[in-house]
């Protein structure tokens, strides 16, 4: 009875040891297979429908893509200031308002206004005295009743009258005062402001009972009609623009809706981070079009020769970029690869000089990147 239990424990032990043996070879086998392959069986094979190829050479066309912001050129952006200061009396701007030029868009009051049309008013009078006063020393001269000198001092004193005049009748216009219509009865403490261009207002830096200096910007106007797109170039790709090149701009709001552009200005001065910029004006005036918005845009480089595959063979997978290539009839093995532009379904690969002997899968490469993923999982 000894014996026979020994026999059965003999037998026991020899089973463990050769499924402990088993196993391990196994989880060897397993870890020696890729975890980046996949083998498929026969009906997997026949239900991919896979198509397999080489890479192939392309004429495609690069793409340099910029951003930069919508721009208006000086005179069409106005920035509103007074020549002299004074309170606002009042206005009805407010950012995004329309206004027509020549329409008034703020009154202000002060009471050096008054001063300038009295000192006007004041120097009319003195320099009409003193035109009678010149009209009779000549006469007088004439007569030789007068000295040269009296006459030449009259004479002296009528001309600076009149630079006085000339000077003050130039304040006034300055504050859309015209001197022809001032008088004693029509002096006023008040002067309007009136807008230069027509536009939108992007601006409103005041508000009503405030004190403005000529320094102070009351206002800013924009003329939309002729925006363009400024864009920063750095110095690696400045020399593969031109003059006359066409631009494709969009906004990141709304990538689907396109801006047609043509360059027509390359500035030839770097920055100090090694950008310049260039200015675009677009082929169409777009109303949603805002000075200040950003834009990215593409522009079309010259066409060349490049290794492309299909864009059915490439997968994305945690951010990076994959082909499968093959390894035998039935096992698929995911590499990386860098791409490039791409153009009419195709997309060009940068790194192509890895794969140029390779047997690729150029359709059916999701269906195997599905079959991995199943196949990690397990």
């Amino acid at each position: 009875m000894k014996k026979i239990n020994y026999i059965l424990l003999s037998i026991s032990i020899l089973i463990a040891s050769c499924q402990s043996k088993s196993e391990q070879f196994a989880i060897e086998i397993k870890e020696t297979v890729p975890n980046n392959s996949v083998v498929l069986t026969d009906a997997q094979f026949e239900n991919a429908q896979l198509e397999i190829g080489m890479i192939s050479t392309k004429n495609m066309a690069s793409v340099l893509k910029l951003s930069g912001k919508i721009d208006v050129p000086p005179q069409n952006l106005i920035s509103v200031s007074v020549p002299l200061g004074g309170y606002l009396k009042s206005t009805h701007l407010l950012p995004g308002i329309h206004l027509r030029k020549g329409e008034v868009i703020a009154t202000l009051e002060d009471q050096q206004y008054i001063q300038l049309q009295q000192e006007y008013l004041s120097g009319k009078a003195k320099l009409t005295l003193i035109e009678k006063e010149l009209v009779r020393q000549r006469e007088l001269n004439a007569n030789k009743a007068n000295s040269e000198k009296l006459l030449q001092q009259v004479e002296y004193e009528f001309e600076n009258q009149e630079i006085l005049i000339r000077a003050l009748e130039e304040k006034l216009k300055l504050i859309n005062l015209n001197p022809a219509k001032i008088s004693l009865a029509t002096m006023t403490k008040t002067i309007q402001i009136y807008a230069s261009i027509s536009g939108y207002v992007s601006k409103v830096n005041v508000n009503i009972g405030k004190y403005v200096t000529p320094a102070d910007i009351l206002f800013e106007i924009v003329n939309p009609s002729d925006l363009h797109l400024n864009l920063t170039v750095f110095e690696k790709d400045i020399n593969q623009l031109k003059i006359g090149q066409k631009v494709i701009a969009y906004s990141n709001a709304n990538p689907e809706i396109k801006h047609e552009a043509e360059i027509i200005l390359i500035s030839k001065d770097l920055g100090q981070d090694r950008s310049a910029e260039v200015h675009c004006h677009f082929e169409k005036f777009d109303p949603k079009l805002l000075p200040g918005m950003f834009l990215q845009s593409e522009i079309e480089m010259k066409s060349s020769l490049t290794n492309a595959l299909p864009e059915e063979a490439i997968v994305s997978f945690e951010g990076k970029d994959f082909i499968f290539i093959t390894k035998t009839s039935r096992e698929f093995e995911m590499i990386e690869v860098i791409l490039g532009e791409a153009e009419n379904g195709y997309v060009s690969i940068i790194d192509a000089n890895l794969i140029l002997s390779k047997k690729i899968v150029l359709k059916g490469a999701y269906t195997l990147l599905m079959a991995l993923k199943n196949t990690s999982e397990e």
